[in-house]
């Protein structure tokens, strides 16, 4: 009896002190993500993208307020999160605008002074944060990352055009291999300019001003395959998706991503910002998906993709394909109701683009196309076979959470910008970043055919960068998201309860 009683008092005082070496904790649920703390580093741009090192528990922050610089933050005594050090490359060429983390190794993507000329990657040493290496790579590095095994560095090049699209440096991937003294190999794209025609039927986009197929290109975020084997290239404003082999250095495909039509209901969307109200609606419009970030996951023994498709246009000083819907000549056939139709409250003010929709070339449109899907897509990294549209889901979770701005509804909504996907409770779990409604979305897609809303949170203004550190490799043991917020310079750390 003595033996136990004596067992029940020591089971007893195991669950008061919250004892886990016989009582694992709740693992938590990805619905209850809850900010826990934040750094404020400056004002707008001072927090773009992150990355974190496990082994130093540092994480690094691209800050481009007012010069390039990689902020160096130390997370070893978490909730209390401290700026330890800047890293100042600005004299190393122009803006830093991606970072990511390997085998202690840190990979800053630096465009040059000119734009317009190659950019680099520096590697650095992330315990004495040593150069290791500078490589060239191609004309405006947006995005670094490394293939999981650690052998890559890729990068995606976008080669954007000067203000006065006199200068348009050719669009690139560039691979660098890591385990052969960083050596680079860059891939450009006018192989495929004799496919552009059974590309441009599916929707791929070649529209620059006096611009070769290969100069059009413009690669804007790459996600690698688990077995460090293939890379998938966003190319946001040519509403494609590259394909590469990373083993032999070469591109494979181009995706085309077609439109998406809004006359649908399922795709519904609000195209006003002067209706003075939130209504999501259906139009004669059909918009191009343009994703800006892409992931890579697993489930079921697949792999697929998910983009973040925000939607972007080419707008510069001599170039603009912006028009609104009240500007344009509809043809009075296709429209019969155009009048109505080009009203404020109701189409007038979308923005589409002036370079596609005159089908018969006679002067006035056929066809409206828009910009931005305004959601979240998900393919089948084998096939390219698109699995699921969000459709109107999306925004209707950020105007149920009442969070939704109408002053972007005549634009690109919500812009779904940011895409990470972690393993969370041994499901795949997606992070979508909206930047114009501050606010990250959260779903279960194990089922990749139908992903399962669970949580809206908000964060700082405009969040550009969406990381998740696993609770293995955490500063305190469990799932943090991180988040990088482009608007007000603030980084933002929430836990999984």
């Amino acid at each position: 009896m003595k033996n136990k009683s004596l067992l029940a008092l020591t089971l007893l005082a195991a669950i008061l002190n919250g004892c886990t070496d016989h009582f694992p904790q709740d693992p938590g649920s990805p619905a209850s993500f809850k900010e826990i703390t934040s750094i404020d580093l400056g004002g707008t741009a001072a927090s773009e993208i992150s990355a974190y090192d496990p082994t130093t528990q540092k994480l690094f922050t691209v800050n481009n307020e007012s010069a390039a610089t990689v902020d160096v933050l130390d997370l070893s005594k978490f909730p209390l999160v401290t700026k330890s050090q800047s890293i100042d490359i600005s004299k190393l060429g122009g803006v830093a605008n991606s970072v990511a983390v390997s085998n202690g190794k840190l990979a800053i993507a630096l465009e040059a002074i000119n734009k317009q000329a190659n950019g680099s990657v520096i590697v650095l040493n992330t315990i004495s944060l040593a150069t290791i290496k500078q490589i060239t790579v191609g004309a405006l590095p947006d995005m670094v990352i490394f293939s999981p095994d650690g052998k890559y560095i890729v990068t995606a090049n976008e080669g954007e055009p000067n203000a006065a699209y006199t200068t348009d440096p050719e669009g690139s991937v560039s691979i660098i291999d890591v385990t052969d003294n960083y050596s680079v190999k860059t891939l450009t794209f006018g192989a495929f300019e004799g496919s552009y025609n059974q590309l441009a039927m599916n929707g791929f986009r070649v529209f620059g001003p006096g611009a070769t197929f290969a100069k059009d290109i413009e690669p804007e975020y790459v996600a690698i395959s688990s077995d460090s084997k293939k890379a998938f290239v966003t190319l946001q404003e040519n509403n494609g998706i590259a394909e590469l082999d990373l083993t032999t250095g070469t591109i494979l495909k181009l995706h085309p991503l077609g439109t998406k039509d809004i006359s649908q209901l399922v795709n519904a969307m609000d195209a006003s910002d002067r209706d003075s109200k939130v209504a999501l609606g259906t139009y004669p419009v059909k918009s191009f998906y343009l994703p800006d970030a892409i992931a890579s996951f697993s489930t079921n023994g697949s792999a697929y993709l998910i983009t973040a498709n925000e939607g972007d246009a080419r707008e510069y000083t001599a170039f603009d394909e912006q028009k609104r819907v009240s500007a344009l000549t509809l043809d009075a056939t296709v429209f019969p109701n155009a009048t109505t139709l080009q009203k404020p409250e109701n189409l007038g003010r979308l923005r589409v683009t002036s370079t596609r929709g005159d089908i018969d070339n006679d002067g006035d449109y056929d066809v409206l196309y828009g910009f931005g899907g305004r959601g979240f897509s998900i393919f089948n990294a084998a096939t390219g076979q698109l699995v699921h549209d969000s459709g109107s889901g999306l925004e209707q979770e950020a105007i149920n959470a009442g969070i939704y701005d109408d002053d972007r509804s005549d634009d690109k909504g919500v812009e779904p910008e940011g895409v990470t996907v972690a393993m969370i409770n041994n499901k795949p779990t997606a992070f979508i970043a909206l930047e114009r409604v501050d606010a990250i979305a959260v779903y279960d897609i194990s089922n990749p055919a139908a992903p399962k809303f669970l949580q809206m949170i908000k964060t700082g203004d405009a969040p550009e960068g969406v990381l998740i550190i696993p609770a293995d490799k955490s500063p305190n043991g469990k799932n943090l998201l991180v988040t990088s917020n482009e608007g007000d310079g603030t980084v933002k750390f929430f836990e999984m309860l």
